[in-house]
């Protein structure tokens, strides 16, 4: 990645904010070399953008101008960029068949016959223009309208250097579709041009951007009880009211990039700028946004820039008849793990692929901003595979750090926060990279969140192998407080790799022996059930209040949703059994879900009164691993919790920083949230003036076995 500022001394580089970092971090001084040699590449990148790609705004709207655009005249414009190509065709419905001729087996009779795509792969042949770049131009008709009517079927035939001819899907494709089972699995393209009384109009702002940050995490495709496909309608109509009710102020779409394999949830993309259709067309999808915008939701999408699916006929892979095109040829362009192909990250037309990429979901589809999934094996050359982390800053900034991942992040990062200001970008990073979530000013990501992906894993791992009584609640805490300072974090309990076959949630970790026979309200109490209700609620509730700066919740974790998530497949007899979400299970009243439920609500709507996540992270007073207490303020909180199984406390002494006097504001102990009503929300404490645990004053208060309370002042 050359360029006239990575070809100076890096240390005569200038990064505005590197002072800030190291000011911060001095551990970093001794990579700073390193960090000017990050920037000084993504200097050079960025430039190079606006001076041989008519800067930052052209560059991220490939999408006007690549793939098939029809003009305001009904002209069609089709451009691709196909480098390893000898030449490329336009085919489809538009043409007329071409009749072939055929023999009938066991007769000297000849016949014609046409076949569904047996269309002239010959007769729309696209000019070769420089840079590897094809363009066709189609006239309007004569009557004025376009030559490729809305819903035709599209292919680009590309006759490889081979000689061969091969039929693809473009890479800038916006609408494709499953075909009819009798017809096979390869997707078709189809021409996305509705007549404009058929268009979705946005009507509603976007909402300002939460301080706090309370995550739903979706899928559009699961959100229904029955057993198929959910929609985008459905899930407008009746998934977005319910998590409005829950308190939750965004939405973070998963699967949405169309994918072939609706059981790779989303993960192998074939096509990046097409909406998945198993769930509807795209109007559709901006009605969602829109709605959801209404309510007051921010709409991220799971973005998937990691990689790309193997697919050839419907995929990116081999568009152009080549190993490279879009990808690294040979090894370094496949994930070993994954089975699928990498991105060149240094290939100028891939940029503006990825880029523009990012800007159409922005533009297209009003979302909010993205989680970035991967993030970890585009990092490092190991793909993150057998490449342990120990904290060693070596591990960030040595020769095992791909550069092109770095600098593609810093480059996405810094245009989506230039474009639109209140824009939002989580990592998914497991290796704790420093810098993450700082500006690319300062030389760093510029991320502004990144999953906190060490929380779950230790909550499943003593959930496991160590039963509660045996609990290490200092390590539980050191997992929950162990990020870096003023790089925020998303914390959660559970997402949806937890939810998936193979693995068990926390409620089934907690309670799958008998929530087939005790989650009735009026079965008989199970105290395997009783102990599943109230840790699952302090699993969660500690999470929420220390975790991070922003919280997530996958959609049904908030109900304890019993089972595990499997798409249908050809091992499971394409059942949607497991594919979706029971909401019978929490709307019916005489069940025990809705106790976790009211639970997850009641914890979102204190959240947005006192704003814990939006503060500064909290302030631990007290980890007695012997009563199996811990105890925290935060956002002027005091927040207190037993996970002690049997024992209870009476004027159980706890710190706090500010006196006064306080009041319980939420209690796990109350019936609404399957408790036991033990402690009287009506009592007010008064702090006494006396120092404890390293705070200026004390109350007392009654801490029943595995239960959590919250008190804020009066």
């Amino acid at each position: 990645m050359g360029g006239k500022y990575s070809k100076l001394d890096p240390m005569e580089v200038e990064v505005p904010d590197i002072k800030k970092l190291l000011d911060r971090d001095p551990y970093l001084h001794p990579y700073e070399r390193e960090i000017r040699r990050r920037y000084a590449c993504f200097k050079d990148l960025s430039e190079s953008i606006e001076e041989n790609g008519n800067g930052i705004d052209e560059f991220t709207k490939a999408y006007n101008y690549y793939g098939v655009n029809v003009q305001p005249d009904n002209s069609i414009v089709c451009r691709e960029w196909a480098p390893g190509a000898q030449q490329l065709f336009l085919a489809g419905d538009f043409i007329p068949d071409i009749p072939m001729v055929g023999i009938e087996f066991g007769t000297n009779s000849m016949y014609l016959f046409f076949s569904s795509d047996n269309w002239n792969r010959d007769s729309h042949p696209y000019n070769k223009k420089e840079y590897g770049k094809w363009e066709l131009v189609l006239p309007p008709n004569s009557d004025g309208s376009p030559a490729i009517k809305h819903l035709s079927e599209i292919k680009i035939v590309v006759q490889t250097y081979e000689n061969t001819k091969e039929d693809r899907l473009s890479p800038y494709a916006t609408y494709v579709v499953e075909p009819p089972k009798s017809e096979g699995t390869i997707y078709k393209q189809k021409l996305w041009n509705p007549p404009k009384s058929e268009r979705y109009t946005f009507k509603n702002q976007k909402p300002t951007r939460p301080k706090s940050l309370r995550i739903y995490e979706c899928h559009v495709g699961i959100a229904t009880s029955e057993l198929k496909v959910g929609t985008y309608d459905n899930f407008t109509d009746n998934v977005l009211p319910r998590i409005i009710k829950q308190g939750y102020n965004c939405i973070q779409l998963m699967a949405v990039m169309e994918h072939a394999y609706y059981a790779s949830f989303g993960y192998q993309v074939t096509s990046f700028y097409a909406a998945s259709s198993r769930y509807g067309n795209p109007e559709q999808l901006k009605r969602l946004v829109d709605r959801a915008h209404e309510l007051g939701l921010v709409v991220l999408l799971d973005l998937v820039h990691s990689h790309a699916s193997k697919n050839v006929m419907d995929g990116l892979n081999r568009f152009d008849g080549t190993d490279s095109g879009y990808f690294h040829a040979g090894p370094r362009g496949e994930h070993s793990l994954w089975d699928s192909r990498l991105f060149n990250y240094s290939e100028f037309e891939v940029l503006r692929f990825l880029l523009s990429n990012i800007r159409w979901y922005m533009e297209e589809y009003q979302f909010d901003g993205f989680r970035f999934d991967g993030v970890t094996s585009m990092l490092y050359h190991s793909r993150g595979i057998g490449q342990g982390f120990g904290g060693s800053y070596d591990d960030y900034f040595d020769m095992r750090v791909d550069t092109e991942g770095v600098v593609y992040l810093m480059l996405a990062n810094h245009i989506v926060h230039t474009l639109y200001e209140n824009a939002i970008t989580i990592a998914e990073d497991v290796s704790g990279m420093p810098g993450t979530c700082r500006p690319v000013s300062e030389g760093c990501l510029g991320f502004d969140y990144r999953l906190a992906m060490a929380i779950p894993d230790k909550w499943i791992e003593i959930l496991k192998h160590v039963p509660d009584e045996n609990w290490d609640v200092a390590n539980i805490v050191h997992t929950l407080t162990n990020r870096r300072w003023m790089e925020p974090s998303v914390a959660y309990a559970e997402s949806h790799d937890q939810a998936l076959v193979g693995d068990k949630t926390i409620a089934f970790w907690l309670m799958d022996k008998e929530m087939y026979t005790h989650m009735s309200t009026l079965s008989d109490q199970s105290s395997v059930i009783d102990r599943g209700i109230a840790l699952h609620k302090l699993i969660r509730f500690l999470t929420h209040g220390l975790g991070g700066e922003a919280y997530l919740n996958f959609m049904g974790n908030e109900f304890g949703h019993p089972e595990w998530l499997d798409f249908p497949r050809e091992g499971n007899g394409s059942s949607y059994h497991y594919a979706r979400r029971q909401w019978n299970l929490v709307d019916d009243d005489m069940l025990k879900y809705k106790f976790l439920n009211n639970w997850d609500a009641a914890m979102n709507h204190a959240e947005a009164r006192y704003g814990w996540l939006g503060s500064d992270p909290g302030y631990v007073s007290l980890k007695h691993d012997g009563d199996k207490v811990v105890v925290f303020e935060r956002a002027g909180v005091l927040f207190v919790f037993n996970f002690h199984p049997v024992k209870s406390f009476a004027d159980y002494r706890v710190g706090v920083e500010v006196d006064g006097e306080y009041r319980i504001i939420l209690s796990t102990d109350d019936k609404e949230f399957g408790g036991f009503d033990r402690i009287d929300k009506s009592v007010k404490f008064s702090t006494h003036p006396e120092g404890y645990c390293g705070r200026r004053n004390y109350v007392q208060v009654y801490i029943p076995s595995r239960t959590a309370i919250a008190l804020a002042k009066v």
